[in-house]
């Protein structure tokens, strides 16, 4: 889509300044292709003969984030730096809270552009960004394929509610960007920035929890995203639809980490899903719906509910459910301390914690599973939410994520429908260790688990 008009929004009112560049503020979409905000940067910059400066905010403590997602960012800026001066272009990073650093290079920016993020911080960022700077400042959609307002413009209930809505508008939005040829070489001028190769001198100053090690299954940056998603239209593809929802197979693109930093494009994942030629339509279906419906339904729930990190976030009957259940008799009650520690009587629910911990990732039905059994064995409800909370957004390395948010929603009603009422769950959709043994093989799983983290 080589026409960007329609993910841009202008944030404020403002003129373009006499500036020596033009500025892409890079926060959410980091990566330097198939990126929409780079490109009409790049564009603009060429009108008017200037260079493009992309600068990155290292962000001293970023709300939850911890040693191991750091890390993986890390892996994927230093790609993002070696890509963007292949095409003469200037990638600034610095220490200090993202909206400062966007401002003190926005001082000599003819205007700055930036890229679209969902969360209360990141509007916040972008809000203070726009009313501070001396020159026009706008915002590119990168990372949702069709832009939140185009989809819906208001909170949707149900993905059966926004699926006709998103699939109707998504095919326009998924045409090839071509790169544009920035006319003007930046890598000469004078910007301080920091040596992304030197660890010590990037993270050593952050206020980071270094307990939660980096993991070895996950390695950062656009060239390994593109690696992984081929391997899986080669190898997994084919099958996914049948088994997705098999924890101990592999049948999974392990795409959610790069779609959450932002290294890899939604619109590229769902073309390269849509032309391959492996796998039946249900399968390539299967997928899309995962990617457009369920994650864009998700950047819906935050943008809209302004709790969407919060018990009150839940919908009315959800809550009013579980409050009559509030009371109810719990067959095991475990604190965060046990839980975190994989200390429970379920042995698979303790592998599911185990591979959380240890690899960042747990698998998408054992996430349901896991999430599920935490509401059953806390004291309350409320307890509950904010324990799977926490330990999802501590481990997963897409934790922090709207996905995040509105998957820890669903395990207590959100985007879902009352069920039969039963004990402690109400009228939520409950899951028990007899389910999961009807319909997958936990043994397996638990194996699979063992291999991933000795």
């Amino acid at each position: 889509m080589d026409d960007l008009s329609p993910r841009l929004q202008k944030l404020n009112s403002k003129p373009l300044a006499d500036g020596k560049y033009v500025l892409y503020w890079m926060q959410q979409s980091q990566r330097a292709e198939e990126n929409p905000a780079l490109e009409y940067a790049v564009r603009r910059a060429n009108k008017l003969d200037l260079p493009v400066v992309v600068v990155f905010g290292l962000a001293p403590k970023y709300p939850e984030a911890n040693l191991r997602h750091y890390m993986f960012m890390l892996q994927g800026l230093r790609e993002v730096r070696r890509r963007l001066s292949q095409r003469k272009i200037l990638f600034v990073v610095q220490h200090g809270e993202p909206p400062e650093t966007a401002l003190r290079l926005g001082r000599f920016a003819s205007s700055i552009v930036c890229d679209c993020g969902y969360l209360r911080h990141q509007r916040r960022w972008r809000e203070q960004v726009a009313k501070e700077a001396a020159c026009l400042a706008e915002q590119v959609e990168c990372d949702a394929i069709v832009p939140m307002d185009a989809a819906s413009t208001k909170l949707e209930t149900s993905a059966r509610a926004f699926r006709p809505k998103v699939m109707r508008f998504y095919p326009i939005y998924l045409d090839d960007l071509n790169p544009a040829r920035s006319v003007r070489n930046s890598m000469d001028l004078q910007v301080e920035s920091l040596d992304l190769d030197d660890e010590e001198a990037v993270l050593g100053p952050l206020d980071l929890d270094c307990s939660v090690k980096p993991v070895p299954l996950f390695t950062g940056g656009t060239s390994t995203a593109k690696r992984r998603l081929a391997d899986f239209l080669r190898t997994r593809l084919a099958g996914y639809a049948e088994h997705r929802n098999q924890p101990q197979t592999d049948y999974v693109s392990h795409m959610s980490p790069y779609l959450h930093f932002g290294q890899i494009a939604p619109m590229y994942v769902a073309r390269k899903i849509q032309g391959s030629g492996a796998g039946s339509s249900i399968d390539r279906d299967s997928y899309l719906d995962e990617l457009i419906v369920q994650r864009e339904l998700s950047v819906n729930f935050v943008c809209f509910n302004k709790d969407y990190d919060k018990f009150s976030s839940l919908p009315e009957w959800a809550r009013a459910t579980l409050a009559k259940h509030k009371s109810d008799r719990r067959p095991k009650v475990y604190n965060k301390i046990q839980l975190e520690n994989a200390q429970t009587h379920d042995p698979y629910w303790n592998a599911a914690m185990n591979e959380m911990k240890i690899t960042g990732y747990m698998h998408n039905h054992m996430r349901m599973y896991w999430g599920k059994q935490i509401l059953a064995w806390s004291k309350t409800p409320e307890v509950a939410y904010k324990t799977a909370l926490e330990l999802n957004n501590k481990y997963f390395l897409d934790g922090r994520d709207p996905s995040s948010y509105a998957n820890i929603g669903w395990i207590f009603g959100l985007h879902d429908r009352p069920w039969p009422e039963r004990e402690i769950f109400g009228s939520v959709r409950s899951m028990t260790i007899g389910g999961l043994m009807r319909k997958t093989d936990p043994e397996a799983y638990v194996d699979k688990v063992e291999r991933l983290t000795t």
